[in-house]
């Protein structure tokens, strides 16, 4: 059965229908689309630091009270999370995207004439915060139902936009500061925020729909009654035949016609619902947000590591600079780390992708080992010394970084988390969890940091909290496996029992009519005798 494909007229917005998933076609647009969504998000996000200087000398604060804008921008992003997939799955993709955009912009535009710090984290912090959020998930959620056998491939390769950002944007932001001002870049950078919206446009919708309607008309109808009707033992029993096909219409059957007529009627209905129910599609019943996934202890397991995970994502970019800095490095060789850590992590995720399309292959597996190999980079970090020592493990870390942050979302779509028909939700869900590490990741470092007088420490903590992430992916898979078999041993085996006795055999309506006509037959036949 060859793919179709047709448009579907809905309310601003045409739909691709496909009769499979497509993994490719309109798909490539949206792949692009959303490497710039992460370029033109996370990019600028996690470039946002060369504003940090000329936004202490204007306002006059310290570095934490400037630290706070990006941490709530991060927070509300994550946090609002479970509000992007109830206005996806309620007006669709496409429009969250777009009005999503629309903040970004807004909020960076304004922030660009704030008089305060204040300001900023109402502009940036709440404003941006939120149209990050309505970008970014409903785009890889999309993204994710165009693909299926290369969806982690092409998620990967598409999230490089963040990293390609990284290495760009900072150095043309601050060239660009030299020329205008802090605020005029500013501005100019919320300017180019607004090609999220024109992302957003090119999101269509895809309706899978399997080719169902061709396959419920019985096609051997005619063969089938003519056989039964030509079985002189069974034509006193017409009335069983359940083929759908119209008795009143086939010969010979004069005598049985008043009586079959009524009872034909109803397997002619049911023979033909299939077929009105494939040419007519039911009301969709999409749930708005669907919290059932809590009660999925894979998921929740899946949670539990994207939250312990996060607070090993941030240590590098935050405290690479600072610990180079203490170790004697200069200010020129420090950036050079940072700039050599983005430029590996965008060959992890092109890497991780690759290797998780490969077949057959366990992903969930996959994943365990890049986030181990990751924990390990952490710990390497304290026991660095030198440019050349700091260089390798920032290599090391950035690269195993790309493997794990370019697939734990997409990975939701797996079977062996929740599937890709409960992406949507389980989505909103998790990245939601994944807000309160975020929120108090930052934090619970700086405290360790004030405290020991020592930059080392956190990056114990981050990787403490990276392997207990391990330890809950690890749980993923068996929660999984074991509780399906646990509760489908019983309702299997009694599927077995029914299956060997069989169903009682349905008697037609004259059965015991013709039991009566062979009595009285036979006791006429012995009274003559």
């Amino acid at each position: 059965s060859k793919m179709t494909v047709k448009a579907v007229k809905m309310p601003c917005t045409s739909a691709n229908v496909y009769t499979k998933v497509p993994d490719g076609g309109w798909g490539w647009t949206v792949a692009f689309a959303f490497f710039v969504v992460e370029a033109l998000t996370y990019g600028i996000i996690k470039s946002f630091g060369v504003f940090f200087n000329d936004l202490m000398e204007s306002f006059d604060e310290t570095n934490s009270r400037i630290s706070w804008i990006i941490s709530i921008c991060v927070f509300v992003q994550t946090f609002t999370a479970p509000l992007s997939t109830v206005l996806s799955n309620r007006f669709g993709h496409r429009l969250v995207v777009m009005a999503g955009g629309l903040l970004v912009s807004a909020g960076m535009v304004i922030a660009s004439f704030a008089r305060s710090v204040v300001h900023m984290y109402v502009t940036i912090g709440i404003v941006s915060g939120l149209g990050y959020c309505l970008s970014f998930l409903p785009t890889v959620t999309i993204l994710s139902q165009y693909f299926d056998k290369r969806r982690s491939l092409v998620t990967a390769v598409a999230s490089t936009g963040e990293c390609f950002a990284v290495f760009s944007f900072a150095p043309a932001i601050t060239a660009l500061k030299e020329q205008i001002g802090w605020r005029y870049s500013m501005l100019s950078v919320g300017v180019l925020q607004l090609g999220i919206t024109a992302c957003g446009s090119l999101l269509r919708p895809i309706v899978i729909r399997e080719q169902e309607e061709v396959k419920a008309q019985p096609p051997e109808e005619s063969t089938e009654t003519k056989y039964m009707l030509e079985n002189e033992q069974t034509c006193t029993s017409i009335e069983s035949i359940d083929s759908g096909v119209d008795i009143t219409t086939s010969p010979s059957n004069v005598p049985g016609k008043t009586k079959a007529e009524p009872k034909s009627e109803e397997p002619k209905q049911h023979g033909q619902n299939p077929v009105d129910n494939s040419s007519t599609p039911p009301e969709p019943k999409t749930k708005l947000l669907d919290f059932s996934v809590m009660r999925d202890y894979s998921f929740i397991c899946y949670a539990f590591f994207g939250l312990f995970a996060t607070l090993g994502f941030f240590a590098p970019s935050l405290y690479i600079i600072p610990l180079s800095r203490s170790l004697g490095i200069g200010k020129d060789h420090s950036a050079y780390i940072l700039s050599a850590m983005a430029i590996a992590e965008v060959f992890g995720r092109i890497f991780a992708g690759w290797i998780l399309n490969k077949k057959p292959i366990r992903k969930i597996y996959i994943e365990l080992i890049c986030v181990i190999l990751l924990s390990v980079a952490l710990v390497a970090f304290p026991f660095a010394s030198g440019f050349w020592g700091l260089m390798i493990c920032s290599v090391y870390f950035g690269f195993m970084l790309g493997t794990v942050a370019g697939t734990h979302i997409p990975l939701l779509a797996e079977d062996d988390v929740v599937g890709i028909e409960r992406m949507s939700s389980a989505a909103g869900v998790y990245v939601f969890i994944q807000s309160l590490a975020g929120l108090a990741g930052p934090p619970l470092a700086g405290v360790l940091v004030d405290t020991t007088k020592n930059y080392s420490s956190a990056f114990y903590s981050c990787a403490a909290g990276m392997v207990l992430g391990a330890v809950f992916l690890a749980l993923v898979r068996p929660c999984k496996t074991g509780l399906c078999h646990h509760h489908q041993q019983q309702p299997q085996q009694e599927q077995v029992e029914e299956s060997t006795a069989g169903p009682p055999p349905e008697l037609p309506d004259d059965f015991i009519d013709m039991d009566i006509g062979k009595a009285e037959n036979s006791g006429k036949g012995s009274d003559s005798v």
